[in-house]
């Protein structure tokens, strides 16, 4: 047993103690509280940017530059009164919050934020968890988060939570097979499933992290199949305020209102943490030769990385339209799971030997045309079948019209 345990953390290479399960916990409520206030940081820090790229003040009135308006919103809100519709579905309506939240701390503690330290003669690792299978875990936690949306809107008791949660759920059976088929093939790469393991494989340098040494078709891949199922924009159908009011949480208000929003921007974070464990070299970066602060650089390497990607997050949202309904389908099904795999069969050709890899590219690129030719020839049968006419077209042709106008002219 305790060999299982030492597999995934140096804390436990001579058994369990009363101190290593106090080191445990200690490590569990950091990063809970590191989580939760980082939370709060990041809703401050969406709004100032926002407001500063559209030329608007933002928060301003609680705290230093507004920095405790989110902590005075989630007061107002908890003090607000908690509202359960009639038609709902009473005991699933008030869990629903909370199915959302869990998966993105349980994803978190599966992120290493820094490397190994001693303390009072304890070396641990600086991540609450890493089991053997962290990855599945990962996938297991993204194919879960969507439950909470799903009985959110379901238990409502009206239409339009309904319909959001129908497109949740499509839209993650949409995009988890890319997000599967891309992580898989970083799990080729480094050959284990634990994330401390994929993370010390990029240890050798720039070069040697997973974004460029798999090149850049798998970050981009995993970061839009992220973003989809993390609902934010331009994959915001499920909320999509303009035809749904608000989405699955239409109906929510008072703090279980408020818990919606804790797990987007939670989710945020820790998809940001997750795309720097896995493309980035997670908290891998130089470290300068610095007598008994060496174990901070990377954890501030973690965290400058995260909050990047955490500031692209709000980039698109500021700059991105939403996509229909049909383009978020689309881009899913026609392009990202055969692009991710055939990038795969490409990555696994070359692990073999390099006469493989030429000739599995061979094959993807041929199959990539003919894939493309006949999305062309069902698109040119789908148009010359349409009964209706393409929402948006005119019914009288454009030189008719032309000719009417010309004609009132003279």
């Amino acid at each position: 047993m305790n060999s299982i345990f030492a597999a995934g953390d140096p804390l436990f290479d001579h058994g369990v103690s009363w101190i290593v399960v106090l080191i445990v916990a200690l490590k569990v409520l950091v990063a809970f509280g590191g989580l939760m206030g980082s939370v709060t940081l990041m809703i401050w820090f969406e709004r100032k940017l926002i407001s500063d790229m559209q030329s608007r003040i933002g928060p301003q009135r609680w705290g230093p530059f507004g920095i405790l308006q989110t902590l005075a919103d989630g007061i107002k809100l908890f003090f607000k009164e908690d509202l359960v519709p009639a038609q709902a579905d009473r005991f699933v309506f008030k869990l629903a919050p909370y199915l959302t939240l869990l998966p993105a701390l349980i994803t978190f503690a599966i992120v290493p934020v820094g490397g190994v330290v001693t303390v009072a003669g304890h070396t641990f690792s600086l991540q609450v968890s890493d089991p053997p299978i962290g990855i599945l875990l990962l996938l297991a936690m993204s194919g879960i988060s969507v439950y909470g949306v799903m009985l959110a809107g379901w238990s409502s008791g009206s239409k339009y939570p309904l319909i959001s949660s129908v497109r949740a759920s499509a839209q993650m059976i949409s995009y988890e097979a890319a997000l599967g088929m891309t992580i898989v093939t970083i799990v080729l790469s480094s050959g284990s499933l634990s994330t401390r393991t994929i993370v010390d494989a990029q240890r050798g340098g720039i070069w040697h992290w997973n974004v460029i040494h798999l090149g850049v078709v798998p970050f981009v891949v995993f970061l839009i199949a992220i973003t989809a199922e993390l609902n934010r924009p331009p994959f915001d159908v499920v909320e999509a305020e303009s035809e749904l009011v608000g989405g699955f949480h239409t109906e929510y208000s008072s703090i279980r209102f408020a818990i919606f929003f804790l797990a987007e921007f939670m989710n945020v974070l820790t998809m940001s943490a997750i795309m720097v464990t896995l493309f980035f070299g997670g908290p891998a970066g130089y470290v300068p030769p610095i007598p008994h602060v060496q174990w901070v650089f990377p954890i501030v390497w973690f965290l400058l990385k995260t909050t990047i990607f955490a500031a692209c997050y709000i980039w698109f949202r500021a700059a991105l339209p939403r996509y229909r309904y049909d383009q978020l389908m689309e881009l899913g099904w026609k392009r990202l799971i055969p692009l991710s795999l055939g990038w795969m069969l490409i990555v696994a050709g070359f692990i073999l030997s390099p006469s493989w890899g030429f000739g599995v590219t061979g094959v993807v690129l041929f199959s990539s045309v003919m894939l493309g030719r006949s999305f062309e020839i069902g698109s040119d049968q789908e148009s010359r079948n349409e009964v209706l006419p393409k929402v948006g077209e005119r019914p009288i042709p454009g030189h008719v019209i032309r000719a009417l106008s010309d004609g009132e002219d003279n």
